[in-house]
């Protein structure tokens, strides 16, 4: 019997002026493990005069987090955080009881041909983390684990796997694993996952159970325990997920929340501009993303 629960097409959506891939939640999936909410975007070729213009907007009740594949993205926050993220390097932003952050292309890439490529994807806290202090942390590309066995690559990216643990600094029992071959090769590390686990294909095949799966579908397992996969050459593949939450989390535009009160109270105080909930963004104030007026008074 095949362990594959489910089998997700990504699909795309918007995020300021850039076109990602959504690919949580889903209607039939609402999260895996911690994991609420994955974009992938790209690969996008931009042009001098294309660039990513995500002015500041609010979240509650969650952490952000930012890998990129290629290119580069300006962070800032409003807790006066201002770094630039680079390939291979994390961004991990705890919103608690509320922060504010833009994503823009790096001024000195403004003007010239580039690339962007990663994922951008939010993980919900535990409840008696939901209310917190909001936190920033920005760990570089050469601290994150990688090792090989028998020629197959894993990097852990977020998380606990394998025995090893990144320095990302998560708040529940979760991984997110890049896996690549260069060569064919046979996965079993069901072993070494707990919770639910999805895993995500990038680059070449992976054949479960006599069934292949190509570029851009998402596939969760129905039983972490027995994961095991054959990836082609040249393959990339992404796992993600943990131990999932006793409670349910809403979803309602930038927010989560186990709580819908709080949800209503975040929109009021962004609608409203209310800066001692949602401070500005320092260096970059001059503009926000408003609250769609079509869910102002729609309950999440």
């Amino acid at each position: 019997m095949s362990n594959i629960g489910l089998i997700i097409e990504e699909k795309s959506a918007d995020i300021g002026n850039f076109l990602v891939g959504r690919l949580l939640p889903f209607r039939e999936k609402r999260a895996v493990g911690p994991f609420v909410f994955i974009d992938h975007m790209g690969p996008a070729e931009l042009k001098d005069y294309q660039n990513l213009e995500v002015p500041p907007h609010p979240h509650i009740g969650l952490s952000t987090l930012t890998y990129l594949l290629e290119g580069s993205i300006f962070h800032r926050d409003s807790l006066g955080s201002a770094v630039e993220i680079q390939q291979g390097a994390v961004n991990w932003m705890t919103a608690g009881k509320g922060v504010v952050h833009s994503e823009r292309t790096p001024e000195y890439l403004k003007h010239s041909d580039k690339r962007l490529h990663g994922f951008q994807i939010w993980v919900g806290l535990p409840k008696h983390l939901e209310q917190s202090e909001p936190t920033f942390h920005h760990t570089e590309a050469d601290e994150i684990p990688v090792w090989e066995e028998d020629g197959i690559q894993y990097k852990l990216i977020a998380g606990e796997a394998f025995g090893r643990k990144s320095p990302v600094p998560v708040h529940s029992k979760l991984f997110f694993i890049e896996i690549k071959t260069k060569d064919a090769k046979k996965i079993s590390i069901g072993k070494d996952l707990y919770g639910e686990a999805a895993m995500y294909v990038l680059d070449g095949t992976v054949t479960t159970d006599g069934n292949s799966y190509g570029s851009k579908q998402l596939m969760i397992a129905k039983d972490t325990k027995l994961c095991e996969f054959d990836m082609s050459e040249n393959g990339t593949v992404y796992l993600f997920g943990g131990e999932p939450f006793d409670e349910e989390r809403f979803i309602f535009w930038n927010f989560v929340n186990s709580d819908r009160e709080l949800i209503e109270q975040a929109k009021i105080n962004w609608n409203d501009q209310n800066h001692e909930a949602f401070p500005l963004v320092p260096g970059d104030e001059e503009e926000y993303v408003p609250l769609p007026k079509a869910i102002l008074n729609r309950k999440p």
